[in-house]
């Protein structure tokens, strides 16, 4: 198989997936689109250095390099950011308009926009353990190999990130 249809076979699936935990990471469609296609080159440039068949943590980890690259370089901000209500109150217009009436339609668009700001709220290590492991499903031995740490790290990481998105949403219903 030539290097062109084993990334074509292994990689490019995964490209929503690397998309996903790009935009999760740096917080911008622009930079994600730009990390992921920087990565995308990286991944066909190296095919011949993945082993197995499993390209989605081989490739993912390739992501997340670029993203972490990318906001070392441009210092993006803190890393931690904190619940911006004005924010917020903006997206929860938006939705309240844009949906046409069932009281269960806005609902469900309110707490889709108070997890999305929740996990935007997350510093970029808890952040990327909780797209990795509830958004795109990985398992932890997988999410280990991507940000290479330890598997307990990972589950430290994880608990401390559920824990933090209980508080930041239990502060978001108070605030009603």
């Amino acid at each position: 198989m030539s290097n062109r249809q084993a990334f074509e076979t292994l990689v490019v699936p995964h490209l929503d997936a690397a998309y996903n935990l790009a935009r999760w990471l740096l917080r911008s469609d622009q930079a994600a689109e730009d990390a992921v296609q920087d990565a995308s080159l990286r991944a066909f440039r190296y095919i011949e250095s993945l082993r197995g068949a499993d390209a989605r943590p081989w490739l993912l980890g390739i992501v997340r390099n670029t993203c972490f690259t990318a906001l070392e370089r441009t210092r993006s901000g803190p890393q931690h950011v904190e619940f911006d209500e004005t924010e917020f109150e903006a997206a929860l217009g938006e939705a309240e308009r844009s949906e046409a009436d069932p009281a269960t339609r806005l609902d469900r668009q309110r707490t889709r926009v108070q997890i999305d700001a929740a996990i935007r709220a997350l510093s970029p290590p808890l952040r990327e353990v909780i797209v990795l492991r509830e958004l795109e499903e990985l398992e932890y031995a997988q999410i280990a190999k991507i940000i290479a740490v330890p598997i307990g790290t990972v589950m430290s990481r994880l608990s401390r990130a559920r824990e933090r998105l209980r508080t930041i949403l239990s502060q978001m219903k108070l605030g009603e």
